[in-house]
């Protein structure tokens, strides 16, 4: 495989799950780490990925404020951000995560809602911080830096101390076999805290995300109540969900 077909196939992967590690793409791509590793260093260099150890993150996970980062799919997570909007009610108590589908719920919430928010990344907070009506406050804990998310016992302790209305949740792979997965075990574990503090749970993802696997399994998607994509809810594609999870309302 010539070296250019690697990196568009490394960039989709960054891309669609915000994070890759290098021994996944190696096999992947069935090339030594070496090559990966090498193959990262050039596109970071390039400017087009963020390396951390073990793999790479996509830019817009880290930095979702520059104007000039690309957000994958953006037009596809407004949709998902004005369908999800619609759950929110005036006096909730909500709890959100990170990353950019949920960067974009922060952007449409009316204004006129009075609300309280709680959030474990501090990107999410900076951005809710514009609306006068809403209370924000954040679950501290380790910063995750190539999340920019709090993680460990002393996030997921505070998480246990409230009960909110409301989960808004990122998804990294989602299928109907294995339900909710994530590439990292940090993040898994707070996944899992956030779904069992909160009376309902919403899953935001591009459609691109469904029916793929990570290594981790936060939920078997028993725990979740609502899934939102960009895509009409009777959209075949989402059938084996709505089969499957007969429970979980489809936006």
């Amino acid at each position: 495989m010539l070296k250019e077909e690697r990196f568009k196939i490394i960039m989709k992967q960054i891309n669609l799950h915000n994070k890759v590690l290098s021994v996944d793409l190696s096999k992947l791509l069935n090339v030594s780490e070496d090559t990966i590793r090498r193959d990262l260093k050039e596109l970071a260099d390039g400017g087009h990925i963020v390396r951390v150890h073990g793999g790479a993150i996509s830019k817009s996970l880290v930095r979702p404020f520059i104007a000039d980062v690309n957000v994958y799919s953006i037009e596809e997570k407004r949709i998902i951000a004005a369908k999800a909007v619609k759950l929110i009610e005036n006096n909730m108590t909500l709890l959100f995560e990170g990353g950019t589908t949920i960067f974009e719920l922060t952007k449409v919430i009316p204004e006129n809602l009075n609300l309280t928010i709680f959030t474990i990344s501090p990107q999410i907070a900076i951005s809710l911080s514009e609306y006068k009506n809403i209370k924000v406050f954040t679950i501290g804990g380790e910063l995750k830096k190539d999340h920019n998310i709090h993680v460990g016992a002393h996030t997921i302790n505070e998480l246990h101390r409230i009960r909110f209305d409301l989960c808004f949740m990122g998804v990294n792979a989602i299928s109907v076999e294995r339900g909710m997965t994530d590439i990292d075990m940090e993040v898994v574990e707070v996944n899992k805290a956030m779904f069992e503090v909160s009376e309902k749970n919403v899953l935001l993802t591009i459609a691109e995300k469904l029916n793929l696997s990570q290594r981790h399994q936060v939920s078997d998607l028993s725990d979740i109540d609502f899934l939102i994509t960009e895509l009409d809810c009777n959209n075949p594609f989402l059938d084996g969900f709505r089969n499957q999870y007969s429970h979980i309302n489809i936006h």
